[in-house]
């Protein structure tokens, strides 16, 4: 080493930092979590019925109870279809058949209503829509003792046909409102060019309207079949005939004063939600567009 040389300072060895997590990241992650543990909450009731369903009647009134049966009874949905409580199969039928005849014909009676009000002014109009809404708040429960003696004097009480006009009734106002507002987000220039085009009015409604508002007809058709599988009061007043009763009403029959077999309530409480759990997976993404779409104009 020579005596002018000079030595070089020595190197300081930096350490790269962890890449410090973006705010939109860990805002995601938050919302994640938060999601997670609301999922959890609502879910954790059905989880506590799933297992019930594999369970004696032992085993669920255990103190303290299991979270999981320790006997897995598989024959609990087998067995639910011939108790003597009730006939699940007549009650099972009975609940489809009203629930989709009240659906289809308040869609029937929906679909006019809500193309008229939406492409038509007349007098007294926002009153109209009003008093449809106003029939939203009216419940059954309110209206049973008269419903029960309107359909005695036409001679169809206690019987599906009934229920059908009842779950009908009930659920037109929804449908309607539903509907109205994504026929009033049409122009009315695609009509009218289908008018010119040829088309007659009930052409251009099957050809034109009806498939650019399928995402609300969906929404107002799953909705008003929710409304109608889960009704339960009009049903316990209308249909004194345990045949003729849905599985909401038949439900009620496991459960005694003095005996309860929690076990069949939890089984066909699986049952009763299944089909809407499965409708609800087929159609999930033409409620999600309906819920959304309708409300922009």
């Amino acid at each position: 080493m020579t005596r002018g040389a000079v030595l070089d300072p020595p190197k300081t060895v930096v350490t790269a930092k962890p890449p410090v997590p973006r705010k939109p990241e860990r805002k995601r992650w938050g919302l994640t979590i938060v999601g997670t543990i609301v999922a959890l909450v609502f879910l954790a009731p059905y989880l506590i019925m799933l297992s019930g369903a594999f369970k004696s009647r032992r085993e669920i009134l255990k103190v303290p109870p299991d979270y999981l049966p320790g006997d897995w009874r598989f024959d609990n949905f087998v067995n639910m279809w011939s108790t003597p409580e009730t006939p699940l199969p007549s009650n099972l039928l009975s609940t489809v058949v009203i629930s989709l005849g009240g659906t289809a014909l308040a869609l029937v009676a929906a679909l006019p209503a809500a193309y008229y009000t939406a492409r038509h002014s007349f007098r007294l109009k926002l009153p109209f829509m009003l008093l449809v809404l106003v029939t939203q708040m009216l419940q059954p429960t309110v209206l049973a003792s008269g419903l029960f003696r309107e359909f005695v004097s036409l001679e169809i009480n206690d019987t599906w046909l009934a229920m059908i006009l009842v779950n009908a009734a009930f659920n037109l106002s929804f449908a309607v409102w539903i509907m109205h507002s994504f026929f009033a987000t049409v122009p009315k220039e695609i009509e009218e060019a289908a008018w010119l085009d040829g088309c007659s009015r009930t052409q251009s409604m099957r050809r034109i309207m009806l498939p650019l508002v399928w995402p609300g007809i969906v929404t107002a058709v799953i909705f008003t079949f929710i409304a109608c599988w889960n009704e339960f009061a009009a049903s316990l007043i209308l249909l004194p005939t345990d045949t003729n009763q849905p599985l909401t009403v038949a439900l009620t029959r496991f459960i005694g004063q003095y005996e309860s077999a929690w076990q069949y309530v939890f089984a066909v409480s699986i049952i009763g939600i299944l089909p809407v759990v499965a409708l609800f997976a087929m159609i999930e993404k033409h409620l999600v567009s309906g819920l959304t779409a309708g409300g922009v104009k």
